[in-house]
């Protein structure tokens, strides 16, 4: 398998086809009163365990996203910080936001592999970041690791994740 191959410059939308269904939704109301939030809970809607967090997009674009996510008691673990595993389900929302932002409309992408290293206790709200160094041309099939680093209110780096996923084109659709 091969990692993607990747441009010197960041475009500002998907290569090839334009962006997806799902960051043209983001472009429409990440400026609107309440616009944010309302996109976020559309995704959790599409991908409910999402909700368990509350996370809101912050910014979104081709290679970027930043996410939060409150503290509050369904995030809580035994010892009254924020759970380790429902960080990494940030991790994954922010992963995902920047999938949406930076593959193709003509392409797919799935989680592959996930690993994480738990850096310190998460006592306050988080935030992700998923940033890619480049992003990728899309020619063909591969693997494309995405890193996303979560901190925590004051600034500390309390888990780092790096999320594989796989992007292929999508089939043909059959003649009907």
């Amino acid at each position: 398998m091969t990692h993607m191959t990747a441009p010197t410059t960041r475009p500002t939308t998907g290569p090839t086809t334009g962006p997806t269904s799902t960051f043209g939704r983001w472009q429409r109301l990440r400026t609107v009163p309440l616009g944010r939030r309302i996109f976020s809970a559309a995704v959790w809607l599409r991908a409910p365990y999402f909700a368990t967090v509350l996370p809101t997009v912050t910014e979104l674009r081709a290679g970027y996203c930043a996410a939060r996510a409150p503290k509050w008691w369904g995030v809580h673990n035994h010892i009254g910080t924020f759970h380790a595993i429902a960080a990494c389900n940030l991790a994954e929302f922010a992963m995902g936001m920047l999938a949406e932002a930076t593959v193709p409309a003509s392409h797919r992408w799935l989680p592959k592999a996930m690993t994480v290293e738990y850096l310190a206790k998460a006592t306050t709200g988080l935030r992700a970041v998923a940033e890619l160094d480049t992003v990728p041309s899309f020619d063909e099939p591969a693997e494309l690791p995405v890193p996303v680093h979560i901190h925590d209110a004051d600034g500390q780096l309390v888990m780092r994740a790096v999320i594989t996923i796989w992007v292929t084109p999508r089939p043909a659709s059959p003649a009907r």
